[in-house]
């Protein structure tokens, strides 16, 4: 089989939207079967060639500059080269020009068309658009995504909360459940203690990690006043947030107001070959208290390296989080989300046990196994 993807974003702008291309392209591929992608090129993007992606040329976005727009006019020139490849599916990953542009290649080949919808724009979009009403955006975002999801032939959703909200907006297409799986392999082996003494933190340091976009929706204000909490029970803590985004310089400032200034660290970015992985293990407990997340991987990638999660079950973290195994559950309330810390922090034996647990949990969620749900969905379609 030959599937055509089309994305928004792909790497070097390193996301969940990026990671979950690049995995189930790469498993699909393991198994036999060839995927092309079409994405943006980016200014500071390595040179090289890369096999089975083609760049398009993009643009610059005054409110988003993390990101890029392609340029529709390129990719509709390529309609002829594409129709010679004999592509068996469009699989579409967001819902911008690459939509728009999925949707003509996909007619104009008289092919099935596929898209994951991985962003929930409802609780998004009023963190970049300030100045309008938050619940015009909200219904605005809600009428967008019901649209598009229409015009498609099928919908990949990464958790069953998802599906259940675009069944609420009316989306009528069949909406399949199908998360992106974690490789295994590379997951293990952090060196916690080479990342340690890498920046000069202390072997015996408690050490909490947040990994994610540093963007107003990720709710880091809320883990900053978990962390003061969490600080007068342990005055030596230090919270890891790793990184980059438009909230960056919000929650620099916003330390410095709480205090906090000598138990946080921004780390930017980092390799997701060895230094991410280090990072990981060098936590003692991962915090996640994003309200908007379609799956939140970071979590799983957390538990494959044995540091035990607290976090907000909340949209797409349910589903990972609702056997309780490896993770605490937590409210939206900075005491009880401490106290689950604590409990973390202040007891080892629990947190190895914990531990453990979430190493054995995450092998449900194996890569391979979750791609073979894609290929299903796309042999329905033929």
């Amino acid at each position: 089989m030959r599937i055509l993807m089309l994305s928004d974003v792909y790497f070097p702008r390193i996301n969940g939207v990026s990671t979950s291309i690049q995995t189930f392209a790469r498993d699909l591929a393991d198994i036999g079967h060839e995927i092309d992608l079409l994405a943006p090129e980016y200014p500071h993007r390595p040179p090289g060639r890369e096999a089975a992606i083609e760049r398009i040329p993009s643009r610059y976005l005054f409110f988003d500059p993390e990101d890029r727009m392609m340029s529709g006019r390129t990719i509709r020139r390529m309609l002829p080269t594409l129709r010679s490849r004999n592509y068996d599916l469009v699989h579409i990953q967001t819902p911008f020009v690459a939509h728009y542009s999925g949707i003509r290649i996909a007619r104009g080949l008289g092919i099935p068309l596929v898209e994951t919808y991985h962003t929930h724009f409802e609780e998004y979009l009023y963190h970049y658009l300030p100045w309008l009403p938050a619940r015009w955006l909200r219904a605005a975002a809600r009428r967008f995504t019901r649209s598009q999801c229409n015009q498609v032939d099928a919908v990949v959703v990464p958790s069953s909360p998802v599906r259940d909200t675009l069944l609420a907006y009316g989306v009528q297409k069949p909406l399949r459940v199908i998360p992106t799986g974690l490789d295994m392999h590379r997951f293990r082996g952090g060196d916690g203690a080479r990342f340690r003494h890498a920046q000069g933190i202390a072997a015996d340091r408690p050490v909490l990690v947040h990994v994610g976009r540093v963007a107003h929706e990720k709710n880091v204000d809320f883990l900053l006043r978990v962390l003061q909490r969490v600080r007068v029970a342990v005055p030596e803590v230090l919270l890891m947030i790793v990184g980059e985004g438009p909230a960056r310089r919000h929650l620099e400032g916003l330390s410095r107001q709480l205090g906090l200034e000598s138990n946080v660290l921004f780390l930017g970015y980092l390799n997701r070959e060895r230094e991410l992985l280090d990072c990981y293990s060098a936590g003692d407990v991962f915090v996640f208290a994003s309200r908007t997340e379609t799956q939140g991987l970071v979590l799983l990638e957390a538990m494959a390296l044995g540091v035990p999660v607290v976090a907000l079950a909340e949209m797409g973290t349910r589903d990972i989080l609702a056997p309780g195994r490896g993770a605490l559950v937590a409210r939206e309330d900075p005491e009880d989300f401490s106290a689950k810390v604590l409990q973390l922090l202040q007891d080892p034996g629990f947190r190895r046990t914990m531990a453990d647990d979430a190493r054995d949990y995450v092998k449900s969620w194996s890569a391979p196994l979750l791609a073979e749900r894609m290929l299903d969905l796309y042999r329905s379609l033929l």
